[in-house]
């Protein structure tokens, strides 16, 4: 039997150097479904108390979402909602769909979750700087002295690729296992993994929504120490 470790492996269709393989695939099938049944479960929003099931679903997530990032962040959760959200939403339908035979997560590829993670390398200093500056945000890294300019500069770039890595290896690692014990046992342990794997592919949303969110709000924090002094000699 033969163990795909990642959707990569997979080619669907090839023709000279250009090829499609399942990453591309399925990550488009994920991202037609999100549009599609948010398309659904928003059309006929409702204030009432009788509710639609998606309705009570969509709001369940936005407010557990919401207040793990105002817990984070100390902050109202506005700004920060919609792409945290997104992020937590993707990956754990991309993994929760791993139920249906055939399919191969995307987030089980380097590839995706590379992009996941430029994704939040990318928002970190949009709102760094929206919050605190151009100049304030860029005097972080001479934090707290300037020799420490090009430590600060690796530890960014090494805390976004271990996002990538980590979530790439526990998804990949979960794939390989389910192979190996579809080989051995394919009636018992599968439907145990398979049980296992959802939860892990919840938690595994949740930690990468939780650490981008973390990564946004220390760079966009603002020292109120040092904001109510400048308040101060402005209004003296």
């Amino acid at each position: 039997m033969t163990v795909n470790l990642t959707p990569d492996q997979i080619i669907v269709w090839q023709w000279g150097m250009f090829s499609l393989n399942a990453t591309l695939i399925f990550t488009w099938l994920v991202m037609g479904l999100l549009v599609m049944g948010s398309w659904l479960v928003t059309r006929r929003l409702s204030d009432s108390t009788q509710l639609s099931r998606g309705q009570n679903l969509l709001e369940v997530v936005v407010l557990g979402i919401s207040n793990q990032i105002e817990e984070i962040s100390e902050r109202p959760p506005g700004p920060y909602l919609p792409f945290v959200g997104t992020l937590f939403i993707f990956i754990a339908v991309s993994n929760l769909l791993s139920v249906i035979p055939g399919y191969q997560p995307p987030t089980g590829s380097l590839s995706t979750t590379t992009a996941l993670a430029l994704c939040v390398f990318c928002a970190v200093p949009l709102y760094g700087v929206q919050k605190k500056g151009v100049r304030g945000y860029l005097q972080q890294y001479l934090q707290p002295s300037p020799v420490m300019l090009p430590f600060n500069i690796i530890g960014e770039l090494s805390r976004i690729l271990a996002l990538a890595v980590r979530l790439f290896g526990n998804v990949m690692s979960g794939t390989m296992i389910v192979g190996i014990l579809l080989s051995v046992a394919p009636l018992i342990f599968p439907v145990v993994m398979q049980l296992l794997g959802l939860l892990t592919g919840l938690i595994q949303a949740y930690i990468f929504a939780i650490l981008a969110m973390v990564f946004i709000a220390a760079a966009s924090r603002v020292d109120t120490q040092k904001q109510a002094s400048v308040s101060e000699v402005s209004h003296g």
